[in-house]
């Protein structure tokens, strides 16, 4: 074909060699050989990273080969279709107890009792919680068509809820990160608070650096506030990160149900619920608390059906992995695997402090997640260690903070499950060897072969 590109064609290095070219960005006029298509695909996919030794990510990288398997074997099950597979929807509704009883929803009467939904990840969950809030906001008395909502949150949230805000016209009001504060700060996001307010957001586990908001300090905020002004705000707790460390790490901490305040609360099942991505969950403190308008009934699947979410056909699979994760590990199991994390995330803070070379700005006290950056005022780039590390495969993100310390860039790096002391040590030798090379102090590459 004239002007033909040579990225526009894959050429197969294995057996069949009378097949030269494989059109890369529009179909073949035939079929292929399925061996041939995997060897292809498979040889493209190692030049991604290598998904263990990426440090930035919340995601988790490893599953036992039960999970898998049961993950394969229900891939062709869709979890919107509750009539065909019943069993499949039972153990969503397992999971959801579960969830609302590690975050201490009520359960006294079943009027009352916590109700909620699996989801395509945290952000829909996220996605369905901020809807929940401005429906209940819209239902008002005084409410006008001409009044605009607003959410109050920290300039720290994920994206998630500046595309919600967009998405679902709504005012972001955002609590700038101000001196060593890095996330919400109480008294600053009370301030922004009026009668058009639809909720708060309080992170538990910030992106950013892995810390906490202060979300008991921010319920007792509000409480204040709603008497004197008698505007009752309702709380969101993102818990995307946090929901599955809180409970076995911290249990002491009040940041769930427990706060009158707190309306509903969204997490990751596939972060440190320890499940591939992708699953979510989103669970609200009753049923009064979910408005109407969210929940709808069909019945073109083969029986009566209860839909709620934004997204609708989705495989069934990672939700059977999560209840897999609840029966096979347990309170136990998950408070050891993260209390390992938490000890490998304290254990580099402390190594990196004694470089003299950081400053450490959260040391995986929360989540097992530590921030850090130069101590000296310039020293070299952060984007240039991030880029050194690549050299043996870690993929450590160097990112700048919001707006008002938009200043100060760090490095992240997000200890997971399989990230063993030895991979830890292996990280802060390379962390020394980059020093070193920045320093100028490192021996240089002379060339030629060693015999």
């Amino acid at each position: 074909m004239k002007g033909r590109h040579p990225d526009d064609e894959l050429t197969p290095v294995y057996a069949r060699r009378q097949l030269t070219n494989v059109p890369a960005h529009r179909l073949p006029e035939s079929e292929l050989d399925a061996r041939l298509v995997y060897d292809l695909i498979h040889d493209e996919l190692m030049l991604d990273g290598n998904s263990r030794m990426n440090l930035a990510t919340f995601v988790t990288t490893w599953m036992e080969p039960e999970a898998a398997q049961l993950m394969a074997d229900t891939f062709d099950k869709n979890m919107v279709d509750r009539d065909e597979y019943p069993q499949t929807a039972e153990i969503e509704r397992r999971c959801l107890e579960i969830v609302a009883d590690l975050w201490h929803a009520p359960t006294s009467t079943t009027s009352e009792a916590a109700v909620g939904t699996s989801t395509v990840g945290s952000s829909e969950a996220a996605m369905l919680g901020g809807m929940a809030m401005k429906f209940r906001w819209r239902a008002r008395d005084g409410v006008s068509l001409t009044d605009r909502p607003n959410l109050v949150m920290g300039a720290n949230v994920q994206v998630c809820w500046e595309k919600f805000c967009r998405y679902w016209e709504v005012e972001p009001r955002f609590v700038p990160v101000e001196g060593d504060r890095l996330h919400l700060g109480v008294e600053e996001a009370v301030a922004l608070c009026d009668e058009n307010t639809i909720g708060v957001i309080g992170i538990l586990g910030s992106t950013y650096d892995g810390s906490y908001e202060p979300i008991e300090a921010l319920a007792a905020a509000l409480d204040a506030h709603e008497a004197r002004t008698g505007l009752d705000i309702p709380i969101h707790v993102d818990a995307a990160s946090g929901g599955f460390v809180a409970p076995f790490l911290q249990p002491e901490l009040r940041w769930d149900f427990v706060l009158p305040r707190v309306a509903s609360i969204n997490a990751s099942g596939h972060k440190f619920g320890l499940v591939y991505p992708g699953v979510g969950w989103v669970v609200w403190r009753d049923r009064a608390q979910l408005p109407d308008d969210l929940v709808f009934s069909t019945n073109y699947l083969g029986g009566p059906e209860t839909t709620l979410g934004i997204n609708f056909s989705r495989p069934g699979s990672q939700v059977v992995a999560q209840y897999y994760n609840f029966l096979r590990l347990g309170r136990e199991g998950y408070r050891t695997i993260h209390q390992a994390s938490q000890d490998v995330a304290v254990w580099i803070a402390d190594r990196l402090d004694e470089t003299g070379a950081f400053h450490v700005l959260t040391r995986g006290t929360d989540l097992p997640v530590l921030a850090y950056r130069f101590a000296d005022a310039d020293p070299t780039s952060e984007f240039d260690l991030s880029e050194r590390y690549r050299d043996r495969g870690w993929q450590v993100p160097a990112y700048t903070f919001p707006d008002n310390r938009a200043d100060l860039t760090a490095l992240r790096i997000v200890c997971r499950e399989g990230f063993s002391h030895d991979l830890a040590t292996s990280l802060v030798r390379d962390t020394e060897r980059h020093l070193a090379y920045f320093s100028g102090s490192a021996p240089r590459p002379s060339g030629g072969f060693r015999h």
